[in-house]
């Protein structure tokens, strides 16, 4: 079974595996506590849904505080 996306997918937008994995975690527990979701996939776990949304660039990880930030651009908001 191949996994989406994929972990070098992710890498592309995050600097490390670590920065990856903190980033996952905080945004799928945002999304478990109600936040809405950025991208479309009903069925999927908080956890893909995070995923998917790092690989989509919809959110970002802020270097010096290492908090995840939604990147909110006029273009994906949806109202």
């Amino acid at each position: 079974m191949m996994v989406k996306p994929t972990v070098s997918d992710l890498l592309k937008n995050v600097d490390n595996r670590f920065e990856l994995v903190v980033a996952t975690a905080k945004r799928a527990r945002q999304l478990s506590k109600g936040d809405k979701a950025l991208v479309d996939n009903e069925e999927a776990s908080t956890v893909t849904l995070a995923a998917d949304e790092i690989a989509a660039g919809k959110v970002t990880v802020a270097e010096e505080q290492s908090e995840v930030e939604e990147n909110v651009e006029e273009d994906n908001v949806e109202e």
